[in-house]
């Protein structure tokens, strides 16, 4: 029992004392939380600008640039001529389309003729082309329809039959989640479970990997050696404790930045904690392979750098090459990214969430399995290669006493740690 208070002890200090381990656990998920929080934090893009060309510069014309200009979405950058080139002044005003009305457009309207608006859209950023295409076909669309109507009420029809004869059937589009479309909700629940696997990878890197480093391993763990099972939780259990330090930072900005709660709190606290269970045990699994700290870290890194382009998330799995899909299936974001959404932005039942509780804790017990097996054969590798007999061991237990009386007479910790 002495060994094992000495051995929480001195875990929950040498995390304590790790600056780099402190920073990235907690100053940096703090850091991401408000950056991204604030960088999201309209939700909707506005004020895109939009070049308009108005070559026709007559009532019927400037009624279009009108509408346009009453848009809050679009900023509409007015031309008298079309700049040449074209392309480059796109680039120069950083506009996600350009609309140019064609001469005599007016005319040709009113003499069935059917001009042309050419649209050109820039798509090198494909979310604010969206929202501006969007936008513009509201704008010409709503315009067409009005101009169709006004047409046919001119040849003596009445209004409202008119607009039937232009709309013969009526189509109502009802947006179900996230009606808003506002990105910062789409966007920043997804990230902060980013962050919290990267810190928690990064975190469990180091905790193996750094024993075997400096060889402490035989002399603090002597006699619990062969409960491998004790030795993970222990190594784990300042992780597990300060996650939910995170986890409450992450609620509290989400309370600023008004994030919708989960629908069943209990629920979203339940995949979270088997979330975290899983990249733990992903990160200690990596730490007693890799024996180098700093290449374990690299190793996990290169594992979840991509994870979020390949969860499927913002881009369907469908899409995506089988070997692919099968990679995605292995880290622990993917399916907590897909409850996640159906928590917190579609805001489904709980039954739904079931299918990627199990994956996760088919993970955590994968992980887990392989990295107990592989902890059993290096402690039994390294206590073959230091020859430790049962009085070595208890030696061993002895000095370990006595290092748990120097640390709490002194405040210090003994040797090495």
């Amino acid at each position: 029992m002495k060994q094992l208070r000495y051995l929480l002890k001195r875990e929950f200090r040498l995390f304590f004392t790790n600056k780099t381990m402190l920073s990235v656990f907690f100053i940096a998920p703090a850091f991401y939380a408000l950056l991204i929080g604030f960088t999201y934090k309209k939700g909707k893009v506005e004020n895109i600008p939009v070049i308009l060309i108005n070559h026709d510069k007559t009532p019927l014309s400037d009624q279009v640039t009108q509408m346009f200009e009453d848009n809050h979405t679009i900023k509409v950058l007015n031309y008298i001529d079309e700049p040449a080139p074209l392309k480059d002044e796109v680039i120069k005003t950083e506009a996600a389309a350009v609309v140019i009305i064609p001469e005599r457009f007016e005319a040709l309207m009113l003499q069935k003729k059917y001009p042309e608006i050419t649209v050109y859209v820039n798509t090198s950023n494909v979310l604010t082309a969206n929202f501006a295409t969007k936008a513009i076909q509201q704008i010409l669309g709503t315009f067409s329809a009005g101009a169709e109507i006004k047409a046919l009420q001119k040849k003596g029809m009445n209004s409202e039959i008119a607009k039937t004869q232009y709309e013969p059937f009526k189509a109502n589009y009802i947006t179900l989640f996230n009606t808003t479309s506002n990105y910062l909700i789409f966007m920043w629940p997804a990230m902060m479970a980013v962050v919290l696997q990267q810190v928690i990878l990064m975190a469990m890197a180091v905790t193996f990997a750094e024993e075997f480093k400096r060889d402490s391993f035989k002399r603090d763990f002597a006699g619990k050696h062969k409960y491998a099972v004790l030795v993970m939780a222990i190594k784990c259990l300042p992780v597990w404790i300060f996650a939910n330090f995170n986890i409450l930072f992450f609620y509290l900005c989400s309370l600023y930045f008004k994030i919708p709660s989960p629908v069943n709190v209990p629920n979203f606290f339940l995949l979270t904690a088997i979330f975290v269970v899983a990249s733990t045990n992903l990160g200690v699994l990596f730490s007693i392979l890799v024996p180098d700290a700093l290449k374990a870290t690299q190793y996990l890194m290169v594992i979840a750098s991509p994870a979020f382009i390949v969860s499927g998330f913002t881009w369907p799995t469908s899409a995506m090459p089988q070997f692919v899909q099968y990679f995605n299936s292995i880290i622990p974001l993917t399916p907590y990214l897909e409850a996640l959404k159906i928590m917190v932005v579609e805001r489904g039942s709980d039954y739904l969430t079931q299918k990627y509780f199990i994956h996760l804790l088919i993970l955590a017990l994968v992980y887990f399995v392989l990295g107990w097996v592989a902890l059993k054969i290096k402690i039994n590798s390294l206590y073959k290669k230091y020859q430790l007999s049962e009085d070595d061991e208890s030696d061993d237990f002895d000095e370990i006493t006595e290092s748990e009386n120097n640390l709490n007479e002194n405040g210090s910790t003994p040797q090495e740690i």
